[in-house]
């Protein structure tokens, strides 16, 4: 729908070729199914394979160690007994780009109404050992079960379809750090040296483990969490935009449009500060990681050879978010 509503708003110019080309998504081999693990049934984990390359898979602690449930429901009944269970959903995924209007998931590329703007990539700051780079960012809907009509009667999965959810082209707090002031105006309160130093400890937790949620300003080796914009100031390219994907679940949260689903099993609540160890972020284009990181991983375990030049800086990660709900 919201792609439907864009394509009305920009003029009607013929369009680009395909961006990137043959960068379309497959759900069945660039999705690590691996990351949908540990799965906990009445408090039973049931664990995949080691994971390889980024360390194992660690589980955030949830109610689903428990092994019954309660949840409110309408009368007469008013409650429902149930069996809890949890697991890490690829749900959704997210596009960071340098070209405007390019969906290289879906092979689209669409011409720019503001030629010679929106555009993103890397600058210096001052020296070259102080890099500043901008994307612009797309957030889908992308329930991948549901579309491969898998456990369709599991009422843990979302039955939802395939959109375009978020277009940071048309937002113009993503493009302006003082403007986003308005999503964002306690970080004033983290610009000091202790709140950032504090981010050390959650660099350190993010390399061995889970990042600290806490600490919702950091974003471990990948700098502040502040401000919610399309600006990092990071000299790994592929680290920042990983940066830049994790700041759209900082976002979308913080404007109510991306509801928690692992902090009760009885429904998604809102979270305008997130829960960052309820998400897990796998790079799937343009090279596909063997496996998925929590938020703030140093790249230096994860980012080698994910941006090769012909690429053109436009990469995809998916989205993995813990899910909890009680099965009646």
């Amino acid at each position: 729908m919201f792609l439907t509503i864009t394509l009305l708003w920009i003029p009607t110019n013929k369009a680009k070729a395909i961006c990137t080309p043959g960068w379309f998504l497959n759900p069945v081999i660039d999705v690590c199914w691996q990351c949908i693990f540990p799965i906990k049934i009445g408090g039973i984990p049931i664990k995949g394979i080691e994971q390889v390359g980024n360390g194992p898979l660690i589980d955030t602690p949830d109610l689903a160690s428990f092994p019954v449930c309660i949840c409110p429901f309408p009368p007469p009944v008013f409650m429902r007994i149930g069996i809890p269970v949890s697991f890490w959903e690829p749900a959704r995924f997210v596009e960071t780009v340098k070209d405007p209007f390019c969906f290289p998931s879906i092979g689209v590329g669409l011409p720019n109404p503001f030629s010679g703007h929106l555009g993103g990539g890397s600058s210096e700051m001052g020296n070259q050992e102080d890099m500043s780079s901008f994307a612009q960012a797309h957030w889908f809907v992308f329930p991948v079960w549901a579309m491969m009509e898998l456990l369709t009667d599991f009422v843990c999965i979302e039955h939802s379809v395939f959109d375009v959810a978020y277009l940071t082209e048309v937002d113009p707090l993503w493009n302006n750090d003082m403007l986003a002031f308005i999503l964002n105006p306690e970080a004033l309160l983290f610009a000091n040296p202790i709140a950032q130093f504090a981010c050390v400890a959650d660099s350190v937790a993010s390399a061995i483990g889970l990042s600290l949620s806490p600490l919702f300003w950091c974003m471990g080796s990948w700098g502040s969490a502040y401000p919610l914009t399309g600006h990092v100031g990071n000299d790994n390219l592929v680290e920042a935009n990983a940066a830049m994907g994790a700041r759209m679940i900082f976002k979308l949260g913080r404007e109510f449009l991306l509801w928690d689903p692992g902090l009760t099993l009885c429904a998604a609540i809102p979270t305008p500060i997130w829960v960052k160890q309820n998400y897990r972020m796998q790079i799937a284009k343009p090279v596909r990681s063997i496996g998925c990181i929590p938020i703030g991983r140093t790249g230096l375990m994860w980012s080698y050879f994910k941006n090769p030049p012909i690429i053109g800086d436009n990469f995809l990660f998916m989205v993995f978010r813990k899910r909890a709900c009680c099965v009646f």
